[in-house]
């Protein structure tokens, strides 16, 4: 008896032993591993090196398939799980972007470099519904390994009958709003979204914005109650700005449940990760300049952070071989199906540079006048003049904004494919690739108006920075918000400088893209400021695309064949752009005579608001500091009482 007794004990003792560490051991078996993140966004088709402005070399899928091979290398030695993601704007911004529709070539390259997941941006809409729906059946139909694309908020609007391709198309690939990794034990679910800025800059995409909150909430939610998820990680179009906010600051402190938000769109470098909540945001910077790497673990339901490096895509980092045979088999593509149509090759040089132009990184960081956008705007003259010949119509004003320059041109021999890198956007009425050239007329009130964003919009909005031919205008950024220009004049071919009459029509050749923006400045600006595009009997223009400038064989004049034949004709790029050409004058003066100079309403009307609260200030004070003595009405007098 005292034997059995004895082992009772012994197998109630065990028992609980076993329950005391049953707790510690699910807490351990419910406690995610590490995950390692590689990353990327904006990559813009950069499968080539590009010139930096050291003298080196930054970006290219050829080396940063060798670093994404090397860290998940690393991953495997070092017992990490590793996943690749892309953050979006995957295409357009070399001429590889003229075989997306036909060729899909981002996405097999993206596929071919292992690639998990991605998302769409708002360049992936250039090329319009039907440009996105033939690169997504192109890459379906290629048979080669392709990423998966998450994209929760961006949708063909149900009452589109037009859109019945896209969404077929969207369907077959198939586009969803989440997709789940599942890798060594780990399940990551991954989804994407659209910022609203990156829907404004994709005005011709067809589709319908869901809030970016909204979206967020409802996939965590069906994430949460469908996967059983260890990590979440959203692909964000939306950016982060200079501050370190913006929308994906927003959206990470709007919506609960998100670990990571690799944040595309507004081509952010973030040297160590934002901590928002318990969410992580992380950028690495456009156009393949670094890899993100980033590791993370979970504690009590939490993400911690454990390592975060941009590792550096430049010369130091060998080619890939099979990325390499796979860039040069597209680039024979490029020249077979799209630059012989121009008579041009890929590698073809065009001129001599002997300028040290604005490297991109820093083009229109600085708000003054720049060499390379008087040569990009000068090209747009010379590219009319010759497709309209003998019916040239003097153009009065060629404007082009620093928002849609992609890349700067070094010093050296000038290709095409450096020419197509500057002005890389878009697609035109045509179809075919890049933005055409438009020809419309605005009034000479419009025009100081267009001076205006220049002078207003450039420091909340870098992208608005306009570069001129044929115009000058003078500005002083210490003004009053849309009254900063103190002068501006039409600068004739032979030098002679005219005053601009107010009611008076000046031609102005831009961009597709940016005469569409024009259209924009009047709500941007809470009607301050109208620009309105007319057309030469100065009736407001209802299509804008009518006004496309054409060629004699009626093709569309790009704007990046603008540059490519003006660089060409010149065989060397001529001194006068080596400098500034006093274009534009930026004046920061504080002298309060030049700040008062001429004023418009808008520095009228805050003046004399500023009078009136000095006035009422005055008024209060003297009534505050009057003597006690003197307060109140009279009180008579307060004597002895006599009888």
């Amino acid at each position: 008896m005292r034997y059995l007794r004895s082992m009772f004990v012994l197998i109630l003792s065990m028992l609980m032993l076993l329950g005391a560490g049953m707790p510690a051991a699910l807490a351990a078996a419910q406690t995610p591993g590490e995950l390692t993140i590689l990353f990327t966004h904006d990559t813009h088709d950069h499968f080539l090196p590009a010139d930096d402005e050291e003298g080196g070399e930054y970006g290219g899928y050829v080396r940063l398939a060798t670093l994404l091979k090397e860290q998940r290398q690393a991953g495997v030695e070092q017992g990490r799980t590793v996943i690749t993601l892309d953050g979006g704007d995957f295409s357009m911004g070399s001429l590889f972007q003229t075989i997306y529709a036909s060729d899909a070539p981002e996405l097999r390259a993206l596929g071919a470099m292992g690639y998990d997941v991605t998302t769409l941006g708002n360049h992936e809409f250039d090329y319009r519904q039907q440009g996105l729906t033939d690169m997504l059946t192109a890459a379906k139909a290629s048979g080669d390994p392709l990423p998966a694309i998450v994209q929760a908020n961006y949708t063909v609007p149900l009452d589109q009958s037009a859109g019945a391709d896209l969404t077929a198309a969207l369907e077959n690939y198939p586009v969803t709003d989440y997709t789940v990794l599942e890798r060594d034990g780990l399940r990551v679910a991954v989804f994407g979204v659209l910022g609203e800025d990156a829907d404004d800059c994709a005005p011709m995409s067809g589709m319908e914005l869901e809030p970016v909150a909204d979206a967020a909430k409802r996939v965590v939610v069906e994430i949460r109650e469908k996967e059983d998820p260890d990590y979440i990680i959203c692909l964000s179009h939306g950016g982060t700005d200079a501050s370190g906010k913006g929308e994906d600051y927003r959206l990470a402190k709007e919506v609960d449940g998100i670990d990571v938000i690799v944040s595309g769109h507004t081509h952010t470098t973030l040297d160590e990760p934002l901590q928002v909540n318990d969410t992580l945001i992380v950028s690495c910077g456009a156009y393949t300049q670094n890899l993100g790497v980033l590791t993370v673990s979970k504690a009590d339901g939490k993400v911690k952070l454990v390592d975060h490096q941009l590792l550096p895509v430049d010369e130091t980092v060998a080619e890939d071989p099979a990325m390499k045979a796979l860039t040069r088999r597209l680039q024979r593509t490029v020249d077979e199906t799209y630059l012989s149509g121009y008579g041009l090759t890929f590698d073809q040089v065009l001129c001599e540079n002997p300028h040290d132009f604005t490297p991109i990184g820093q083009f229109g960081a600085v708000q003054e006048e720049d060499a390379l956008g008087n040569l990009i705007a000068d090209s747009y003259i010379y590219a009319v003049e010759q497709a309209e010949g003998a019916d040239y119509v003097p153009v009065d004003f060629a404007v082009v904004a620093s928002g849609v320059v992609r890349a700067s041109l070094a010093k050296g021999e000038v290709t095409v494919s450096d020419a197509f890198d500057v002005s890389s956007l878009g697609s035109g009425a045509d179809g075919t690739p890049g933005y055409p050239l438009v020809g419309v007329y605005i009034t000479g009130r419009e025009l100081k108006d267009a001076f205006e964003v220049d002078a207003s919009v450039t420091p909340l909005m870098s992208a608005a920075q306009l570069y001129g031919g044929g115009m000058k205008w003078s500005f002083n950024p210490h003004r009053m918000l849309f009254d900063k220009v103190t002068d501006c004049a039409q600068v004739l071919p032979d030098g002679t400088e005219v005053p601009i009459q107010d009611d008076k029509l000046y031609r102005v050749v831009t961009g597709l893209y940016s005469g569409q923006m024009l259209g924009t400045v009047n709500g941007k600006s809470f009607g301050l400021l109208t620009i309105t595009p007319r057309d030469e009997k100065g009736q407001p223009i209802e299509e804008l695309e009518a006004h496309i400038i054409h060629n004699p064989d009626g093709t569309e004049v790009k704007e990046w064949y603008a540059l490519a034949s003006y660089l060409r004709s010149m065989g060397t790029v001529e001194a006068r752009y080596a400098a500034p050409e006093g274009r534009k004058t930026v004046s920061r003066s504080w002298n309060p005579v030049e700040l008062l100079r001429s004023p418009g309403w808008i520095t009228l009307a805050a003046l004399g608001a500023a009078v009136l609260v000095l006035v009422l200030v005055v008024l209060l004070l003297r009534r505050i500091l009057r003597p006690a003595g003197r307060r109140g009405g009279y009180r008579g007098y307060r004597g002895r009482r006599r009888w």
